[in-house]
């Protein structure tokens, strides 16, 4: 399996209202381009940052041909619409890893 991490630190006075767009807009649109079959949405407790909020979404694919044609077709687009909702509110940090155990 393949996990598409998506680190998000996100300005403290818009993180209540960025974290119910993320969770009723953004990870669903994700999830309906079929390349992912699940997400999971965590907050990071430690270490704490004056400057934000941090939170990540890990979406999982079966396979990296999954995840390729996210990028390929579909990546553009959905990070258009998170700066296109928020501007330059939030920072977000990409990885890409593979599940062994």
């Amino acid at each position: 399996m393949i996990i598409y991490n998506v680190t998000i630190q996100v300005e403290t006075d818009i993180a209540t209202d960025w974290l119910t767009w993320l969770k009723e807009e953004h990870i669903p649109e994700i999830l309906a381009t079929g390349c992912f079959h699940d997400a999971t949405l965590l907050q990071l407790l430690e270490p704490q940052d004056e400057e934000g909020v941090t939170f990540a979404v890990q979406y999982k694919a079966n396979t990296e041909s999954d995840y390729q044609r996210y990028i390929d077709i579909h990546a553009d687009t959905m990070r258009q619409k998170g700066l296109d909702t928020w501007g330059g509110r939030f920072i977000a940090f990409r990885s890409l890893m593979k599940v062994i155990h």
